[in-house]
């Protein structure tokens, strides 16, 4: 049996959080013993000391309503629309624990999609995968409480692992920072040691009393990178570089316009000198960050005694850097790009590129288009589409046409007797609704399919992209004051004004309006500007939205 409780805010840690710029101390350990966990029991909040069971959690799967053929539209409740969807494509359902979800196959294939496209890029920019421990002792946490007061989540502790209290608590991994800079201390000892790139893909546990499938779960995956380097320029080039990586990532990949920049210095993570960040703007205009990467400067290394030799024999603490995407990331597409229909893929990252649907009416139909349909995704499948054949049996060419649409495939092949009699099918586009989107007569001649195939894939991944632009583009407003400001928030927009004001009316912001500083974006306007919130001359403009 092993037992949770639940730290309070002020006594958590949560690496890539965006709420405070309180610095942090941690000192290293050792653990002595190993421990042996079995089924989690009893958690008790340690703020009411009440125990939460299953059956206090979630609702069940068979419990959580369900609309067949469709989803609230999202003009009417964009929150109903979300989860409705997330529910009819099978992305995900609730976990039997409050705040847990269970990922189903269709919506991990998107997160593979993630992870595909990230370990070649972490690989090919000289990293390199390991995994670090779940467990990390309480003394980590209880050291460096302090030093973050109000800043992350709530913590689950481990109290007691085989039958037995354990001599020390253990806090479930809520991002490895301070365990990976403990095996750093050991491993880095000369500048021939350096830089050290490592990334890990892994689970975290934060006990959120407020959630959403995807976006902000009890537990929830992620990659993490750690590096340390011997200058303070190696490490902001890094940091610079995979935030890079995440910018790429989201405009090739996940036709997600996002905005990078630099994090404010009440929004940037306690312990880095500076955080980089990616915000994409929801379908409802939230704000979501997408991605962020930290410099974090020698902070670490100096609580954790984290020390090379440099070519002169001198002792030097090392500096680091570390950044992350998580599982939200499949919310964010999910909200970016999905419609009244359900969800809508881009062809890089959907799971089924192309459903061919076939149609038929007498069983003397059936056998010639089922044929053709099946040399037709045979032919695909072996230039490398990903391709689902519905050839059953138990619904309507109708329902299927609505489910595929439904789980976002990009493009639909129909197949009907006179397709075959004319050795031809219809294409339908998923971002192009009704007839507007359907394209008849085209051959199925191989050559010729695969390459109109493989045209329209890149035409609705460019089309994503653009439509997702114009929308951000369109709800991001230039605001010159702070009435200004308050007006284009009340709206729903995201406000881009100069800014050069205090952490305390940067703190205003935020209570007056919900909004809060999403990034000082790299791509910034020439000359000098004027302070929106107090006359003074500001050097930068910054983007204020409301967010998940």
């Amino acid at each position: 049996m092993a037992v949770l409780q639940l730290l309070p805010p002020s006594l958590c840690y949560n690496l890539y959080s965006s709420s405070s710029s309180t610095s942090t101390v941690f000192f290293p350990f050792h653990i002595r013993r190993p421990l042996r966990v079995s089924t989690v029991t009893t958690i008790r909040a340690l703020s009411t000391n009440q125990p939460i069971t299953a059956k206090e959690e979630y609702p069940s799967a068979s419990s959580s309503p369900r609309l067949e053929g469709k989803v609230t539209p999202r003009s009417v409740d964009f929150s109903a629309w979300y989860l409705d969807v997330i529910a009819s494509a099978e992305l995900a359902d609730y976990g039997p624990v409050r705040g847990t979800m269970v990922i189903r196959p269709y919506g991990y294939a998107i997160w593979e999609y993630v992870q595909e496209y990230l370990n070649v890029k972490f690989k090919e920019t000289g990293h390199s995968n390991m995994y670090f421990p779940q467990f990390i002792p309480y003394s980590f946490i209880e050291k460096e409480a302090s030093h973050v007061e109000g800043f992350s989540p709530e913590l689950a502790v481990v109290t007691i692992g085989g039958g037995k209290e354990l001599e020390e608590k253990l806090v479930v991994r809520p991002t490895s920072e301070t365990i990976v800079n403990h095996m750093f201390t050991q491993w880095i000892h000369s500048h021939r040691d350096l830089p050290l790139l490592v990334n890990q893909w892994a689970n975290v546990t934060r006990w959120e009393m407020r959630t959403k499938p995807f976006v902000r779960t009890l537990e929830f995956l992620w990659q993490e990178g750690h590096t340390a380097h011997a200058t303070a320029e190696e490490a902001e080039e890094e940091a610079l570089k995979m935030i890079g990586v995440y910018i790429k990532f989201s405009y090739e990949q996940a036709a997600i316009p996002v905005i990078a920049g630099r994090k404010s210095r009440e929004e940037t993570f306690a312990g880095a000198d500076r955080t980089y960040t990616i915000e994409a703007m929801m379908g409802d205009k939230k704000a979501l960050q997408a991605g962020t990467s930290h410099n974090l400067g020698q902070n670490f290394s100096r609580a954790f005694g984290t020390q090379f030799a440099d070519e002169n024999g001198e002792r030097k603490h090392v500096w680091q850097t570390s950044w992350a995407v998580s599982t939200r990331y499949v919310g964010g597409i999910i909200m970016t790009h999905g419609d009244d229909a359900g969800l809508m893929l881009p062809p890089n990252m959907a799971p089924i590129q192309i459903v061919i649907v076939p149609i038929w009416k007498t069983d003397d139909e059936k056998t010639g288009v089922v044929d053709a349909a099946s040399s037709i995704e045979k032919m695909l499948k072996e230039v490398g589409f990903r391709i689902k054949l519905d050839d059953s049996q138990q619904k309507t060419p109708g329902w299927k046409f609505n489910f595929w649409e439904m789980k976002g495939v990009p493009l639909r092949i129909e197949v009907g007797p006179r397709d075959v009699k004319n050795k031809t099918v219809v294409v339908s586009r998923r971002d192009v609704p009704g007839k507007k989107g359907k394209e008849f007569g085209i051959s199925m001649e191989s050559a010729f399919l695969e390459s109109y195939v493989r045209q329209r894939l890149k035409d609705i991944q460019a089309s994503l992209l653009e439509k997702a632009i114009k929308f951000r583009d369109s709800n991001i407003v230039d605001v010159n004051s702070y009435d200004d400001l308050k007006m284009a928030i009340s709206e729903g927009k995201w406000a881009r004004g100069p800014w050069s004001a205090s952490d305390n009316e940067e703190r205003k912001v935020k209570e007056e309006t919900g909004a809060t500083i999403r990034c000082f974006p790299f791509e910034q306007p020439r000359g000098q500007k004027t302070c929106l919130m107090t006359g003074n001359p500001a050097n930068e403009v910054a983007i204020f939205a409301r967010s998940y």
